[in-house]
Order: C-alpha cells, then sequence, then structure tokens
C-alpha cells in the first residue's frame, strides 16, 4: 500500500526569518489525518535566514534528527556541546528527560536549509545524549547508506528506537533496490529531484517535496528519473 504525501499539501509556516514546511501537524499547523507515520513524529522542512535562528528552547522524549541541505546550522545545547553540521553530516538529540538548545544560521549572508525529524523513542526519560557525524565520503551516486540506527551498525549513530533512517544521492538513471521486512513500513522523503519508485500505482514520480508512506510490500525499486537525493526511514 502507497500513501503519497505532495510537496504543496503539506503545512506551510512564513515566519519572515524562517521559511517552513511540516509534513505531519507541528506547532500552528493541525491536521489529524497528518500526525505521523509509526514513530515518526515531525519532518519539518526548515530555511532559516543568515544570520537568524532558533533560541534556546526545551525538549524531552524525542530523538531529534538534523540533516542540512544547504549551508550550515549551528547547536548550542544544556549539555555543553557545541557543533555546526553542514551537508553530508547527520546530527542525532536525544532529549531524553529533558534538555536544552538552540540552531543558528552559521552563515551570517545565506540561507540555511535542512530537515528537522522526531522520531518518539522507544521509552521515555533516560539522560539526554548528543551524536553527529559526517557521511560525505559514503554518500556515492548509486547507494543506499545507513545514517541511524537502533544499534549503531554499519557505521550509524544510534538512536533510542527501533527505526532506520537511510540518505541516497542518485544521478540519472540510477536504481537502488530496498527489501522491506514484514510488519514494517517504509517514509520515503525527496530532498532534491526527482525519483519514481517502480511499485507504486499510477503516477510513480516523486518530485523535491513529495513524500510516500509504504505498507505491506516485500520489495522496493527507486529510480532516478535526475540527479536525485532522499531519506528513507525504515519504521517498527
Amino acid at each position: 500500500m502507497f500513501v503519497v504525501r505532495r510537496s504543496n499539501e503539506r503545512g506551510d509556516a512564513n515566519h519572515g526569518w524562517l521559511k517552513s514546511r511540516h509534513t505531519f501537524s507541528f506547532a500552528g499547523y493541525y491536521d489529524p489525518k497528518h500526525m505521523g507515520f509509526k514513530s515518526l513524529r515531525v519532518i519539518n522542512e526548515d530555511r532559516i535566514a543568515g544570520g537568524t535562528g532558533f533560541g534556546a528552547h526545551p525538549h524531552r522524549d524525542m530523538e531529534i534528527i538534523s540533516y542540512v541541505v544547504k549551508g550550515a546550522l549551528e547547536h548550542k545545547d544544556s549539555m555543553g556541546t557545541k557543533a555546526i553540521i553542514r551537508p553530508g553530516e547527520v546530527q542525532r538529540m536525544s532529549a531524553g528527560s529533558g534538555i536544552t538548545h538552540s540552531e543558528q544560521n552559521h552563515e551570517s549572508n545565506s540561507e540555511t536549509h535542512f530537515f528537522q525529524i522526531w522520531i518518539m523513542p522507544k521509552t521515555e526519560g533516560g539522560a539526554p545524549g548528543y551524536g553527529q557525524k559526517s557521511f560525505e565520503d559514503q554518500l556515492t551516486p548509486g547507494k543506499l547508506v545507513l545514517v541511524a540506527s537502533e544499534d549503531s551498525r554499519d557505521g550509524s549513530i544510534g538512536i533510542r528506537q527501533d527505526a532506520d533512517l537511510y540518505v541516497s544521492r542518485l544521478s540519472k538513471d540510477d536504481v537502488v533496490d530496498f527489501n522491506m521486512r514484514a510488519g514494517r513500513g517504509v517514509w520515503i522523503q525527496v530532498v532534491k529531484g526527482q525519483i519514481a519508485v517502480a511499485q507504486m500505482p499510477g503516477a510513480s514520480e516523486l518530485s523535491q517535496g513529495d513524500a510516500v508512506a509504504v505498507t505491506g510490500e516485500s520489495k522496493l525499486t527507486i529510480r532516478a528519473n535526475e540527479a536525485s537525493e532522499f531519506l528513507l526511514f525504515d519504521l517498527a
């Protein structure tokens, strides 16, 4: 079963310094039909103007992943972490029992474009945690690269949920296959370009900002109609 979520159907927030598209209900955007998918609760595609950002604010009981598409995102938190996230890098913040952090555009004169992702943890509480890693060298065209998983396998960043996150960059006409496990769901979010999922009925193309939720399938074949980049979540 395939349920497509088109880019222009997402929630839209424009705060001047921040332009955001909300895949699922978030802040002032509420749609009871789009509250998340399995443990995936938030996918916000954010564009932050130069020299601006989110001031210090609290989180708890959430796995928060940041993936930068363009620019640089400066992160500071109450654990004393200070870091800059750039394209090809993945950052995970386990909010646990409570943490405060800020996110600023590290570039003073240009926009930073990134995805903020929230995954609900298996259990509440616990000490906050942090992880960051560059996967730029592994992100060669034609591959699915595992960047986050519960067991940190294959060099991925550990998260507190039975969820795998893959990133793929494809050249035109590249094809990747993904074998789905029984009882699980897959969410594919297009970051750039246009891809086609062979098994989808009707119009199989997904363009920048589009997504699809997949359940009850055994194998997915994904082809790039042009140079593309996408995120694939494999969720219990």
